[in-house]
Formats: C-alpha cells, sequence, structure tokens
C-alpha cells in the first residue's frame, strides 16, 4: 500500500495512492491524518488496504489524478525523529580524508541522534534560511516510520513494528558539524529541519526490495544536473533497522509516528568505482580528497536543485523523489 498526505492544515489529509503514483483517493473518513492512521494501524489499516485493491483496479469511486505539487510531507509532525550513521563506510570516508582513524568501538551499536521532529518539509520545499557560509549540505536516506514499539525490543522483534518507509533528506550544516561534535554533546544547530519524500510504502508493498532488515533499490543522486550517486541501499550497513530501532528502545517506549533513519547510504566499492559516488556532497568531498588530494564539489548555493530517487533493479521509482532547490538566507 502507498499513502501520502494532502497540503491541509498542520498534519495533512490522508490518501492512499496507486502502485504507479498515477492516482489517488481521500480516505479522510477513516483517518483523516497519517497520525491518526498509525495511533489505531491494527483496525485502521485492513480498511485502507481494501481501498487500495480497489484504486489499483481502477474501481475506487472518488479517485483523481495525483497531482505531487499537492502534496505535504506525509507525516509533518512526528512524535520522535532519530537519525543515524550507519553505514560505517561513509563515516570512515569523512574521518580519512581528514586524517582521522574510526573509533575503536564502532561496531559495538549504531550511532544515533534525535533531531526536530516538530516540522518535516515536503519534498519539492526549498532549502531556505541557511548561509551559505555554513556549507550547506544534503543526506539522501531511507526513513523507517513505527507504530508503537515497546521498550525492551529485540533486533529481531523491533522491525514488526515498522508501519511505513519513506525518502528523507536530512540537511546539514558542515561548518556546525565539526564543532558540536567535538563538544560530544551531539548534534543541534548544525541539523535544521528534514524533508520526507512525497510517498510512503508498507514494507509489503516494497517486494522483494524488503528482506526484514534492509531495503534494497538504487539511490540516485543528482546535485545541479549532474548524477553524484548511484547507491546500492541494501548492503554494507553493519546495522540494520531492527538494531536502531532496539538501541533507542533500551531505555524508552517509542510512541508511533517515530521516525528512525540509518543514515546517509554508502557503498563501500566506492573506493574503487567512482561511479558509484556518495548521497551527500560531504562525503564526495572526502572521497576527492583521499583520492586526488583535492575536494572539489562546492557546497550547495542558492539556485542549486538536489534530487533523490529510490529506484527498484527494473528501473521503476519506488516511492517517488525529493527535489529541492535552495533559497538565500
Amino acid at each position: 500500500m502507498k499513502l501520502a498526505s494532502l497540503k491541509s492544515g498542520r498534519d495533512g489529509a490522508l490518501i492512499v495512492v496507486s502502485k504507479n503514483l498515477k492516482s489517488a483517493v481521500r480516505v479522510t473518513d477513516i483517518a483523516p491524518t497519517m497520525q491518526a492512521l498509525l495511533d489505531d494501524w491494527t483496525h485502521l489499516a485492513p480498511r485502507l488496504e481494501t481501498v487500495s485493491d480497489a484504486l489499483n483496479a481502477g474501481q475506487q469511486p472518488g479517485a483523481f489524478d495525483l497531482d505531487m505539487g499537492m502534496l505535504a510531507a506525509p507525516l509533518p509532525r512526528a512524535y520522535q525523529y532519530l537519525d543515524g550513521a550507519c553505514y560505517v563506510c561513509h563515516i570512515r570516508r569523512n574521518r580519512e580524508a581528514r586524517g582521522d582513524t574510526l573509533p575503536s568501538d564502532i561496531m559495538q551499536a549504531p550511532l544515533i541522534y534525535q533531531g526536530i521532529s516538530h516540522g518535516f518539509g515536503a519534498w519539492n520545499d526549498p532549502i531556505t534560511g541557511q548561509k551559505v557560509e555554513d556549507m550547506i549540505d544534503f543526506e539522501a536516506e531511507i526513513a523507517a516510520i513505527t507504530g508503537d514499539v515497546p521498550q525492551g525490543v529485540t533486533p529481531d522483534e523491533a522491525t514488526q513494528y515498522i508501519r511505513l518507509f519513506c525518502l528523507l533528506q536530512d540537511t546539514s550544516l558542515r561548518r556546525i558539524v565539526a564543532p558540536e561534535l567535538k563538544r560530544t554533546f551531539g548534534f543541534l544547530t548544525s541539523k535544521p529541519a528534514s524533508f520526507l519524500g512525497p510517498i510512503v510504502v508498507t514494507p509489503d508493498e516494497l517486494g522483494d526490495l524488503w528482506d526484514g532488515k534492509m531495503v534494497s533499490g538504487k539511490m540516485h543522486v543528482h546535485l545541479r544536473g549532474q548524477q553524484i550517486g548511484n547507491i546500492h541501499t541494501g548492503i554494507d550497513s553493519p546495522f540494520h533497522y531492527g538494531d536502531a530501532i532496539a538501541h533507542v528502545a533500551q531505555t524508552r517506549p517509542f510512541e508511533p509516528g517515530t521516525i528512525i533513519g540509518l543514515g546517509t547510504v554508502s557503498n563501500e566499492a566506492a573506493d574503487d568505482d567512482w561511479s558509484i559516488g556518495a548521497g551527500c556532497i560531504g562525503e564526495y568531498r572526502a572521497m576527492e580528497t583521499i583520492q586526488t588530494g583535492e575536494a572539489k564539489l562546492a557546497f550547495m548555493q542558492p539556485g542549486d536543485v538536489v534530487r533523490i530517487e529510490l529506484f527498484d533493479f527494473e528501473g521503476n521509482s519506488v516511492m517517488g523523489a525529493i527535489e529541492q532547490n535552495v533559497l538565500g538566507a
């Protein structure tokens, strides 16, 4: 099942979307918002599945042509936003470029921070209000959205509480990142509001792309009209979604509508195959530094456009795209 939120108030209006992303139908009579659906998933999701089946069969009354421009973030306000750095090659390259090594305990637990959850931007909202001198960057990710998660859940149990997946763009201000992390209290001002892709999908909708631990596919990343990333998302992370959820749930339960990402997607093979590239400017510049001695790819400037999209291995878009431009501060 594919879902989205029409722009309406602060929390959007829930719609069911067809598999081909061409049509949709309002379902606010069943659940007014995505959060309302997540709050009562067990009872409401089967009703929406019936609507989805009818929509895909061309038999759903009230169906309309989908205009992506009408869509807000699927979950504009979330009760919790957690984001990781689970693709270790992403961390390794960034550290290597500045002459540093991986921490000795890197494999003991996933690195995760808690970010802004009260205002996710839509897929096409501009990145605005940030200073160019702060080195504006994007990060291409796939996020899970959970239902209730009990405290103390194990990694193997944790994935059963995932309700939805969507694209995530986690904006980063690279000039501020380093000094904040050096103070050892974590990200704060270096991580402004993030953005969600237009469409959320249930795990079963992904078919073979979801193996119960990771979401596979090819993440295409374009910056200024040039492709800088062609990344296999289902490999090269030693920690999967269950690991990340269980790590945080050691000391807290999750409310429905928790968003959790594994961080910028990255592939080990990019060391030898430049065409794989990277899911953010920072890592791409690290690769340039390691391989050529000089970082050349510029951080984002006003007028720049970034596009992030996940494709299956037949070349079909899985959950729409994020496409944003940068406006001046």
